[in-house]
């Protein structure tokens, strides 16, 4: 038997608007061109300022109040419509003119260097070798089997299998391990090698094999590369014979070799990728905050939608073809409006949170010293720009400053507070930075244990465990201290 239920719910839903503005502000500057094109793409009545004839009017909507709220939804064809809300005389040139950014730097095009990439490189070297066809395709086969590091993973069978189903070639391993072996001849030192082992080996190779010292590390990295890695040292001097000045010469020649040579060009082209958001300058102790230009670009609505929009307003509605083409040519321009006030709306927020930000920590931006910095958390700039955390999480987790002193993620001012003995309040990131210089001043030959490194920072008035201390070191890429031993 069916039973009726009457539940009352109390909901909260996002309207579209708020939604969009919400994508877009998380969005990165590197990646805004790409959306706003897109954006362009979808909606005929939303175009791009830059591109249009500077000298013609610019017809487009008043500019709604940044502190509004999102709150307009998609209307009816009843409602009554009025052009008057859609072409104004309103110069677009000066979109973006409340806010301050900086148009110069951010017009600049990003810089890329035009250069081979890795796996083209050793095609090149393939190509100059005299081989068969069969040869030629194994070649290929292996060099397509690398990793980014340019070790070589897959096991050789998997890639004869690959090509006796994907080329119709068959091949035997000790053919693929002869190609392997000229592979491995290629530069950079390193490549085509199936472990760290052989990846060393075959770069040792490559030197002086008269040279007693490179003959030493190749004995090392063949029969006591375990031992190398956890840097028990003793135990190698024992082995061959040698006192600590004849191993530190040959422990330095073993680290001028590389681990993973595949890797140098991949990351220089990563590098490249970062474009800040925000540019801190440094005017006789007064900081001035700017907004890369690539945040605020020139869009504006359709004028050829709007003239559109007047004549269908002005002509009869009694036909549904006619109905349905205002109603189609409204939400094409009520779509441009609201991604335009959410790009509006985005810059005003970047700024609003960057200068809570740059206020809050001044000290620090004026210096650059690490220790100048204050606990913050994203409630403290929530609470000051009086908008909700989310909002703070979605522009510190995606964004970057360009300081005096380096380009920083918005996120890496954020730190937790942590109390002396004298009951002040500091950023753990003091306690991280006093860390790092114990760390860098110790003696290698004896490096500072974590218990040791507690008392330390007891002795400057941190009274911290030691298991913080092992977690800050850890977080900083440190190891422990058997591992930071040197000869």
């Amino acid at each position: 038997m069916l039973k009726q239920t009457l539940q009352q719910k109390l909901l909260q839903k996002l309207s579209p608007q708020q939604i969009q503005f919400i994508k877009l502000l998380q969005v990165p500057t590197v990646s805004l061109d790409a959306r706003i094109k897109e954006e362009l793409e979808e909606n005929p009545a939303l175009e791009d300022g830059s591109l249009t004839n500077m000298n013609e009017p610019a017809d487009d909507y008043p500019d709604k109040d940044p502190e509004e709220d999102f709150t307009s939804e998609d209307s009816g064809i009843d409602e009554e419509f009025s052009v008057d809300e859609y072409i104004q005389e309103d110069d677009y040139r000066d979109y973006g003119g409340g806010y301050d950014h900086d148009d110069e730097d951010g017009k600049k095009e990003m810089p890329i260097a035009v250069q081979n990439s890795f796996f083209e490189n050793l095609q090149d070297q393939l190509d100059l070798l005299a081989l068969s066809d069969k040869d030629y395709l194994i070649g290929q086969q292996i060099i397509g089997s690398l990793d980014d590091d340019g070790y070589l993973r897959r096991p050789l069978l998997s890639l004869i299998d690959d090509m006796a189903f994907a080329q119709n070639v068959i091949a035997e391993e000790h053919e693929v391990e002869e190609i392997l072996k000229l592979v491995q001849e290629f530069d950079p030192a390193g490549i085509g090698a199936r472990n760290l082992q052989e990846c060393l080996a075959i770069q040792l190779r490559k030197k002086d094999q008269n040279n007693p010292l490179i003959q030493q590390a190749t004995l090392v990295v063949d029969h006591y590369l375990d031992e190398f890695t956890k840097k028990h040292y003793e135990k190698i001097e024992k082995q061959l014979g040698v006192n600590s000045e004849e191993l530190r010469d040959i422990v330095g020649e073993i680290l001028k070799l590389n681990p993973k040579p595949g890797d140098s060009g991949a990351v220089a082209g990563k590098q490249l990728q970062i474009i800040p958001d925000f540019h801190i300058s440094n005017n006789d102790g007064v900081l001035h905050l700017t907004l890369n230009g690539r945040n605020a670009p020139e869009l504006r609505v359709s004028r050829s939608y709007q003239e559109m929009f007047a004549h269908y307003e002005k002509a009869e509605k009694t036909d549904k073809k006619m109905r349905e083409a205002v109603q189609f040519v409204k939400q094409k321009l009520d779509s441009a409006k609201w991604f335009i006030d959410a790009i509006k709306q985005r810059q005003q927020t970047l700024l609003k949170t960057m200068n809570a930000i740059m206020e809050y920590q001044y000290e620090y931006f004026l210096t650059g010293d690490d220790r100048m910095l204050k606990p913050m958390i994203l409630k403290d700039i929530a609470d000051r720009i009086e908008m909700d955390i989310s909002t703070v999480s979605r522009v510190a987790n995606s964004k970057y400053v360009q300081t005096e002193f380096g380009t920083f993620l918005l996120k890496s001012f954020f730190s937790e507070a942590i109390q002396t003995e004298s009951g002040e309040e500091v950023s753990n990131k003091e306690v991280k930075k006093i860390l790092e210089e114990c760390i860098n001043n110790e003696d290698k030959r004896k490096p500072l244990a974590d218990e040791k490194l507690t008392e330390i920072l007891k002795d400057k008035g941190y009274s911290i465990a030691r298991r913080t201390v092992a977690k800050y070191r850890e977080a900083m890429n440190i190891p422990v201290a058997r591992l930071r031993k040197e000869l």
